[in-house]
Parts: structure tokens; C-alpha cells; sequence
């Protein structure tokens, strides 16, 4: 059974930063295209950032130069380096199998909160 759960969410204030994870269990991340989503309240689901399998990164113009995305396959994990956070990253980060998808196998989610 494919699981994904992501933990690493919290408040801070902008400028911070916070590290995203993602472990998965079903199913080898390394071997998968992986994708994290966003959606802030009264919106819509919004791609952040996806790895495939041969390593090569995109990231939405939103997020490029302050997040970075990475695999972790010791520990079969997908994680979310956010940096110079500001006010409009506020959303539930979820991570999701496939390339720049915005559903499908995807976690429940953690909340990231930037305000001061």
C-alpha cells in the first residue's frame, strides 16, 4: 500500500526557514518522479517543486532560489528545504507521486504558517 506523510510544517516568521519531509511506504522513492504541492486557504492546489528519477529539479518561479527539493533514499524520504520564507508560502505542503502533478497518491499534508 502506497503512504506518504509529511511532517516538518510549522509557523515562522518571514525570512525563516523550515525543512519539509515526506517518508514514503509502498513504494521506492528513488525510483519514482516525486512532486510537492501546495494550497492556501480559499485557493487551489499550486506545484511547487518536482525531482525525477535522473535527479533533474523544477521549481515554480514562486519558490526558485529559496526552495530546494532532494531525496533522502537511505531513508526513503522526499524532502523540501524552504528558505527566506515569506507570507504567501502560507499553505498545507503536501508531496505527491509523479512529475508536477497535483493529485493522485499523494499525504495528508503539513501546515506552514509564515507570519510575523
Amino acid at each position: 500500500e502506497v503512504q506518504l506523510v509529511e511532517s516538518g510544517g510549522g509557523m515562522v516568521q518571514p525570512g525563516g526557514s523550515l525543512r519539509l519531509s515526506c517518508a514514503a511506504s509502498g513504494f521506492t522513492i528513488s525510483a519514482n518522479h516525486m512532486t510537492w504541492v501546495r494550497q492556501a486557504p480559499g485557493k487551489g492546489p499550486e506545484w511547487v517543486s518536482s525531482i525525477s528519477i535522473g535527479e533533474t529539479r523544477d521549481y515554480a518561479d514562486s519558490v526558485k532560489g529559496r526552495f530546494t527539493i532532494s531525496r533522502d533514499n537511505a531513508k526513503n524520504t522526499l524532502n523540501l528545504q524552504m528558505n527566506s520564507l515569506k507570507p504567501e508560502d502560507t499553505a498545507l505542503y503536501y508531496c505527491v507521486l509523479g512529475w508536477r502533478v497535483l493529485g493522485g497518491y499523494r499525504g495528508q499534508g503539513t501546515q506552514v504558517t509564515v507570519s510575523s
